[in-house]
């Protein structure tokens, strides 16, 4: 029986929670997900725990934060004053606002997560809503191929 190995091509299915059961992310049977292993298209450990499946055969890959979106970082929680979202935005907690940071001289647009108002002040969250979680995904092998056969579609969600 054929098994996964570095270089091929896989088509699976999986279901993406937390540790408190709630499902954040999944590739289903009508919209499966489509990758060829090296390519850096998953999480390390996501990649590495699919090698060695066979077709047809389900795992459940543990992703640490440090691995996925990384650690909460308290110095990424800030407090704004209002005129910072501007005259169209009508700030309200858990919103996700765009923002505009400045790194190494460069403007980046970059979510953040409104945490609270508190008069004129806001304070927003720029971790990213998964940062410090554990993830787990349970995953199925449906088919496994040639990298070559789908080159041009080398991480994608059908």
């Amino acid at each position: 029986m054929q098994k996964v190995k570095e270089g091929d091509y896989v088509t699976i299915t999986y279901e993406g929670t937390l540790e408190s059961g709630e499902v954040f992310e999944s590739a289903t049977e009508e919209s499966p997900f489509e990758f060829a292993l090296g390519q850096q298209c998953v999480f390390p450990s996501f990649e590495s725990g699919i090698i060695g499946m066979a077709p047809g055969e389900t795992r459940t890959v543990k992703v640490g934060p440090e691995e996925a979106y990384g650690k909460r970082r308290d110095e990424l929680i800030q407090t704004l004053n209002r005129s910072a979202f501007g005259d169209e935005t009508d700030p309200q907690p858990g919103m996700i606002v765009g923002m505009t940071m400045k790194k190494e001289d460069q403007e980046h647009q970059v979510p953040a997560m409104i945490m609270a108002i508190d008069g004129d002040q806001i304070t927003v969250d720029y971790n990213h809503p998964l940062a410090g979680q554990e993830l787990l995904y349970k995953i199925t092998l449906k088919t496994i191929g040639e990298a070559e056969e789908s080159a041009s579609s080398k991480c994608s969600a059908n």
